[in-house]
């Protein structure tokens, strides 16, 4: 994975890349040549493109890791305080919790808008079932509430919700 430091170099390659395309922009003026405008074109790119990496290389690109989480795919996520992960039929609430508290992690962002009086992130856990052909069902597993304010959040409040694994269809075992 790349950090910020991989990024502050490329910055400094497309600064300079940036000057180059600037001075050849400011010859093809001078000298009247048919490209100039499409010099200035690629110079305002590589003036975009450089503060993007600049920026990328400021900002930290981890995520968080929690022992015993398992893959979830972000299926709904409002920007402010709602955001919904999928699972596998086949976790188990230690599993979920952790998964939860992985989520709730990698979903923070000080962008995240709060609405007047809740200043938390709900991230809810569901599986989706299918009882019989062309029926699909949510079943909802878990939740965790983290602040919006504070990337430590310490006072993470995380509920499973035990009596919905018993709708989950069991595993064949293997003899």
């Amino acid at each position: 994975m790349l950090t910020t430091a991989d990024f502050l170099q490329y910055t400094q390659w497309s600064g300079i890349a940036t000057l180059v395309f600037a001075f050849l922009a400011i010859l093809a003026f001078v000298f009247k040549w048919g490209i100039r405008f499409r010099l200035v074109g690629t110079t305002g790119f590589m003036i975009v493109l450089t503060g993007g990496l600049f920026a990328l290389s400021l900002v930290p690109l981890s995520r968080t890791v929690i022992p015993g989480a398992v893959k979830y795919t972000l299926v709904y996520d409002n920007g402010a305080t709602e955001a919904v992960i999928t699972t596998s039929k086949t976790i188990t609430p230690t599993e979920l919790e952790a998964t939860l508290r992985q989520a709730a992690s990698n979903l923070y962002s000080p962008g995240r808008l709060g609405s007047k009086g809740n200043n938390f992130l709900t991230v809810r856990a569901r599986t989706i079932l299918h009882p019989e052909p062309g029926l699909s069902v949510p079943l909802y597993l878990g939740e965790v509430k983290r602040s919006l304010t504070s990337r430590d959040d310490s006072t993470m409040a995380v509920e499973v919700y035990t009596d919905q694994f018993a709708k989950l269809p069991t595993q064949p075992t293997a003899s």
